[in-house]
């Protein structure tokens, strides 16, 4: 919609002559600029805009100049007629200040009862419509252009919406377990205190409980990183004696008072006692990330060739595995290598998922109890995938990325196992690894001398191997 100063088109300069010398006073149909373009354009100087005086109409084969008929209700009329018989398609000029031109192609679309405006093509955004003005207010406004866009600009606003989302494909697709987050955490809930009844122990206590259970994990040999604490407010009826101990938060100058305390209340506007309990979450990462060990079972296989345990902290783990045993399970999806550099590097093998579900302790309790899985559970679901010849999908905490890149690889090779190649003689190998199997690093020779690490295992645990169906000790599946 370039601007030009000399008229180019349906209109006789005798015309445009007669447009020029009418009085200031009399009424002229004018622009009015409802929305603006995308890019703001509207204020390029080469579209209309508000103020502008309207030369000529065209719609369709008809065509419309300056003065016209009854203004803009005249207008409108014929804007109705045409859009009921759907020849929308318009074409407006514009006059601006003496002899500077401009045209907008739009279409007619309605806005409001029998009322009609523009809608640019080149931009559905830009807007405009017909409004009756005396030739001084057009040219008034033409003048105060400047002030108008920066009154314009300060008035911007931005907005906001809801745009649809792909979840569920996202979820499924993108996340290395589908459906399932890495985000790991565990909440403390404030202890109960053992001197005061109905009182709890500061935050700091709950926070000095969060550290010290993530420096114990490390100590015992888990592969985690600190990544964040929070705070974490959760709300709970209180009554009695617990409502007449806990600080009040009725007022601004009782907020000091609760810096520390991990339990406040303040009553409803129904006079019920609400506490606020301010437990602590505590995030937490695998070293190296989780990596996934697919174990199949095929026929014949009489056990998994695996124990598994807990540690005081929580956290279920392989406590052996079976050594000398080519075929069992463990050995074909490489878990026992796995264990084996784990042993090395005096890590524990933690075992963070089986199939989609975490397994990890998240919650300890205002009685200091951990919240996590039982090992017997645990073991009746492993021996049911055995009896049931059903793959078991794990995931395991790595210590490093070179474990992570080995776990990845082997679970490639179960899907697509490579073509087997003999190694030159002077290869320093114990034995060729199968094709499904983590191939060790490098080892120091004098590590095989390492001690092995040894945890305390729950009664729940000793309990879970006790079944009659299986040869080996009572801490295998």
């Amino acid at each position: 919609m370039p601007m030009d100063r000399s008229p180019s088109w349906g209109s006789s300069q005798s015309s445009e002559g007669s447009s020029r010398s009418r009085h200031a006073n009399n009424v002229v149909l004018s622009i009015e600029c409802l929305k603006g373009s995308s890019k703001a354009e509207e204020w390029a100087g080469d579209t209309l805009e508000t103020g502008d005086i309207v030369e000529e109409i065209n719609i369709g084969n008809m065509s419309m100049v300056s003065p016209f008929k009854n203004g803009k209700s005249g207008v409108q009329k014929i804007l109705h007629n045409m859009f009921k018989s759907k020849e929308t398609s318009i074409r407006v000029r514009i006059r601006r200040g003496l002899d500077e031109y401009a045209e907008l192609m739009a279409c007619i679309v309605p806005n409001g009862k029998k009322q009609y405006m523009l809608r640019s093509i080149d931009d559905p955004n830009y807007t405009v419509g017909f409004v009756d003005r005396t030739e001084n207010e057009c040219l008034a406004l033409q003048a105060s252009r400047s002030s108008r866009m920066a009154n314009a600009l300060e008035a911007a606003k931005l907005h906001d919406g809801y745009v649809a989302y792909p979840w569920q494909k996202k979820m499924q697709e993108l996340l290395p377990v589908p459906n399932s987050s890495c985000f790991l955490s565990i909440l403390f809930l404030p202890k109960a205190s053992e001197k005061v009844a109905y009182r709890y122990n500061d935050l700091e206590d709950t926070l000095s409980r969060a550290n010290a259970w993530h420096t114990a994990s490390q100590a015992s040999g888990v592969p985690t990183v600190f990544m964040n604490i929070q705070t974490e407010s959760l709300l709970t009826k209180i009554s009695g004696d617990t409502a007449s101990s806990t600080v009040n938060a009725g007022s601004l100058s009782d907020l000091m008072n609760l810096a520390n305390v991990s339990l406040y209340g303040f009553e409803d506007y129904h006079g019920v006692d609400i506490g606020v309990v301010r437990a602590v979450r505590l995030w937490f990462a695998p070293l190296g990330g989780e990596v996934p060990v697919e174990i199949n079972i095929k026929e014949g296989d009489l056990k998994l060739g695996f124990a598994i345990g807990r540690t005081q902290e929580g956290f279920i783990h392989v406590t052996s595995v079976i050594e000398d045993d080519e075929d069992s399970p463990s050995t074909r999806s490489g878990l026992s290598s796995l264990y084996r550099e784990a042993r090395r590097a005096r890590k524990l093998l933690i075992i963070s998922r089986i199939g989609n579900q975490k397994v990890l302790p998240w919650m300890v309790s205002p009685e200091g109890a951990i919240r996590c899985y039982d090992t017997v559970s645990l073991s009746q679901k492993l021996s049911l995938h055995r009896h049931a010849k059903a793959p078991i999908s794990l995931h395991i905490f790595a210590w490093n990325q070179e474990v992570a890149m080995l776990g990845n690889a082997n679970l490639r090779t179960q899907i697509h196992p490579p073509v087997t190649s003999t190694l030159p003689p002077q290869t320093p190998t114990a034995h060729l690894a199968t094709s499904n199997q983590v191939v060790p690093l490098d080892i120091n020779p004098q590590d095989n001398d390492m001690l092995e690490i040894r945890l305390n295992r729950d009664t729940a645990g000793e309990d879970s191997f006790r079944f009659h169906n299986f040869s080996l000790p009572n801490n295998w599946v």
